[in-house]
Order: C-alpha cells, then structure tokens, then sequence
C-alpha cells in the first residue's frame, strides 16, 4: 500500500506530465506560412503605398495654400524647382484641385462669376446686367462665409433693398435663391433705366416729366397731333423685378379722347410692351407726334 508521499510524488509528475503535453504545439502545414508570409508582404506595400499618398497630399496642400496667398497678394509664393517634372506635375495637380472646387461653387451658386477674398474667408460676386442683347452695368457683392454668411462690401445701388431680398431669399440656406431674386432686381432696374435712355434719345417729340432714380415712375407728356391736345402719360412699375409697368393712366383735358378704344388699344399697349417700343408703335398711328 503507497504512503502518502509516494502518491504525492505521483501526482506532481502527472501534473507536469499534463502541462507538458499542453505547451506542445502541432507544426503548422507549409501552406500557412506561406500564406502569412504573402499576407506580411501585401501589408508592407499598403504602407508604403500609403506614405506616398499621405506625402502627395501634404505637398498638393502646401501647393494650393500657396496659389491662394499669391492671389490675395498678402505672403509671396514659396519658389520651387521650376525644372523639377516632379513639381511640375503637382503644381498642375493643385492647380486642378482649385479650379475644381470655384467650378462646383460657380454650380452652386447658379453660374454666378465669383473670386476669393482675403484667405479664403470669403467671395466677391459679380453680377452683370444686360437689356435687350445689350450689357450694362455688373455690381460686385462681397459675402463673408465664417462665422456665417454675411454681406460685407458691395456696390448695390441703396434704393435695392438689398437687406430685405437677403432676409425673404433666406440666404443662410439658400445662397443661389438669394442671389437670383437681386439679379432679377438689378436687371429690371437697368431694364427699365435703359428703355428711359432709349425714350430721350429716340423720341424727341416726348417729354419726360418726371422719373425716380429707381426708374419705378415715369410721367410722359404727348402732343395728339390731329386734335393739338396734350396727354400726361404715368407708368408705375410697382413690381420692381419686372420692366414693364403693372399700371397705366392717362390724364387730358379731352375726356372723349381718352374714352375711345384707340386710346384703350395704347393704354394697353404701353403695359404689355416696353415704352419705347409702344412709343414708336403710337407714332406709326398717328397717336402721338
């Protein structure tokens, strides 16, 4: 019978014998290693691929950074080697980069010809008004974009109210609304500014009366060459985005004059097409001298 030492012993040994076994560790099949070994070889040149890339972009950055402080003209460009393909080759690659990203702005904002002001922090749109094929006057309007969208330096005539078309166009969110609604406006007042230079310089025999420095009032004078009889003609152009008056209204001595349907024909004639062409249509008539 084993004491209790010897089976203490025992014991012990078939311990360890059990550890033993259990740190042994089967050989792993050829195939694996190589597996790990390709897999070890794959992650080296994603690395390395990636600090090229990581490379390529810290240059194109410092590129782009340095074609926008030489055209805001407030730090001078860092020289490069002209000769080098290399920088070349990036500098077109920032330049591309930058083009790219006015070209979606200029989408953006409706096609609107735009530039960069001071760093970056802000834009300088230019719209351009045109009547009849003909191009009139463009008017710059600076937005800063940080903290938000803000008007800043312009030359928008002050009877545009450039405040409220900002707040009804909603411009924190809508930009292009915005912009669109003070096209409109600046284009009907060059419209209607125009038609009024056109009237002095081609109907001589028309006398202008009176007219606002928005050109939304005009009061004419005519002379009815078969009676001699003067008519006051008053054009109230209440909706400012149009260049065609909303209202009409003659005044004479002549009542019966006025009442005839050939002076209802020029009443309307004068609201639906622009006043200097109604004005060579009545004298065509013999309406008006």
């Amino acid at each position: 019978m084993e004491g209790p030492s010897s089976k203490g012993v025992l014991g012990q040994l078939s311990q360890l014998e059990v550890q033993a076994r259990s740190r042994r560790k089967p050989p792993q099949p050829r195939s694996r290693v190589d597996g790990l070994k390709a897999e070890a070889e794959a992650l080296t040149m994603r690395r390395e691929q990636l600090k090229a890339e990581i490379q390529t972009h810290a240059s194109l950055q410092k590129l782009r950074m340095s074609l926008d402080k030489q055209s805001t003209h407030e730090e001078e460009e860092e020289k490069m080697d002209e000769d080098s393909e290399t920088s070349q080759i990036l500098q077109l690659m920032a330049r591309h980069a930058q083009l790219t990203d006015l070209l979606h702005a200029h989408h953006l904002i409706g096609g609107y010809d735009i530039i960069k002001t001071r760093n970056s922090k802000g834009v300088c749109v230019s719209m351009a008004t045109a009547y009849e094929g003909v191009y009139l006057d463009t008017y710059n309007l600076e937005v800063d974009l940080k903290p938000t969208l803000r008007i800043g330096r312009h030359n928008i005539p002050p009877f545009i109210p450039l405040d409220s078309i900002a707040e009804q166009g909603n411009m924190q969110t809508d930009i292009r609304a915005f912009l669109d609604s003070l096209s409109r406006h600046l284009n009907a007042f060059a419209g209607r500014k125009q038609q009024l230079k056109i009237v002095k310089e081609q109907h001589k025999s028309v006398e202008v009366m009176e007219s606002n420095v928005l050109c939304s009032i005009l009061v004419l004078m005519f002379t009815v060459p078969r009676v001699k009889t003067i008519v006051l003609c008053t054009l109230d152009y209440s909706d400012h985005t149009r260049c065609l008056p909303t209202r009409v209204c003659f005044e004479c001595e002549d009542k019966e004059l006025l009442d005839s349907p050939e002076w209802k024909k020029n009443c309307s004639l004068l609201t639906e097409t622009p006043v200097h062409k109604a004005l060579t249509t009545m004298t065509k008539m013999g309406n008006i001298l």
